[in-house]
C-alpha cells in the first residue's frame, strides 16, 4: 500500500506555476481604443522616456512624429497611455490640421513599473502604436511640491516662451513653444499630511492652443500629467501675431492667456 501510494503521488504531475507578469495592453486597446486594429508604430512615432526616472512624480516624455515628408498622410492625433497607472490614459493630443505638430513633450506621474504607449492616428483612420518601458513607482500619490495655499493663489496664471530652431532653415516656419499652467493637478491619490484624508482629484482636463485663430494643439488630460501642466512642442507658424491659450480643469475653471508672437522665431 505505501509503494501504492508513492506511486500515485509521484505520478501526480507538479503544478504549473506562471512567471508572466499581467499585460494589461489588450484590455486598454478595447477600453481606449474600442478594439481597433494597433499597427507597428516604430515608422511613424517615437516615444522617448527615461528608463529608470528620477522622479516618480515628473517623468519626461517625448512624443515625435516620423512620418516622411512625402507621406501624403498626417498624424490627426497621439494618444499616450502609461499602462500600469490608475487611470491609464495619460493624455490625448490633437493636431491641428494645418500647424504641422511634429514634436510634443510633457512631465508625467508613474506609478510602477510599466510599458508606456504612444498610439498615433492618421488621416487614413489607421492606429499605429510604439512603446517604451519605464521603471518607477509611486509617482500618482507622491505628495504635491507646493502647499495648498500657494497652489490657489496661483492657480491657472500661464506663461508662454518661444525658443529659437538653430537646426531648422528660417524660412521653412518651424517653431518651438512651451505653455506652463500653474495648477496643482491633484491625482486623487494623494494625501493631506495633516488630515491623513485623501486630498479630491482636481486637474487640468482640457487644454487648447491657437495661433491668431487656427487651431495648433489640444490635449484631453488626466491624473497622470504632472502637477503644473507643461507642454513644449514644435509647429509650423502660419505668420501669425498672436498665439491664444485656453484650459478648463475638472472644478469647471476656465482660464485663458493670450501673447504677441515674435515673427522671426527667436
Amino acid at each position: 500500500m505505501a509503494a501504492l501510494v508513492s506511486g500515485l503521488v509521484g505520478a501526480w504531475p507538479a503544478p504549473v506555476l506562471s512567471t508572466e507578469a499581467y499585460d494589461p495592453w489588450p484590455g486598454l486597446v478595447q477600453d481606449i481604443f474600442d478594439n481597433r486594429p494597433m499597427n507597428d508604430g516604430s515608422d511613424v512615432i517615437a516615444i522617448e522616456m527615461p528608463y529608470r526616472a528620477e522622479d516618480a512624480a515628473i517623468v519626461p516624455v517625448t512624443l515625435r512624429t516620423k512620418l516622411a515628408p512625402t507621406d501624403s498622410r498626417r498624424v490627426v492625433a497621439i494618444t499616450l497611455v502609461i499602462d500600469q497607472n490608475p487611470a491609464p490614459m495619460a493624455a490625448k493630443f490633437k493636431l491641428g490640421p494645418d500647424a504641422h505638430v511634429s514634436e510634443i513633450s510633457t512631465r508625467v506621474r508613474v506609478n510602477n513599473y510599466t510599458d508606456v504607449h504612444a498610439v498615433a492616428e492618421l488621416s487614413d483612420g489607421k492606429l499605429y502604436a510604439s512603446k517604451t518601458f519605464v521603471k518607477a513607482s509611486g509617482g500618482c500619490s507622491a505628495p504635491a511640491a507646493k502647499n495648498a495655499d500657494e497652489a490657489q493663489n496661483q492657480l491657472g496664471r500661464m506663461k508662454y516662451r518661444q525658443f529659437s530652431r538653430s537646426d531648422q532653415v528660417p524660412a521653412d516656419g518651424t517653431r518651438e513653444a512651451q505653455i506652463m499652467i500653474r495648477h496643482p493637478n491633484n491625482s486623487g491619490l494623494q494625501m493631506d499630511q495633516l488630515t491623513q484624508l485623501y486630498i479630491p482629484a482636481f486637474f487640468v482636463n482640457e487644454l487648447r492652443l491657437w495661433q491668431d485663430d487656427s487651431p495648433v494643439l489640444a490635449m484631453e488630460g488626466g491624473i497622470s500629467i504632472s502637477e503644473d501642466p507643461n507642454l513644449r512642442f514644435t509647429y509650423v507658424s502660419n505668420g501669425a501675431k498672436r498665439f491664444r491659450a485656453e484650459a478648463k480643469d475638472t472644478a469647471g475653471h476656465v482660464f485663458q492667456s493670450e501673447w504677441k508672437v515674435d515673427a522671426s522665431g527667436s
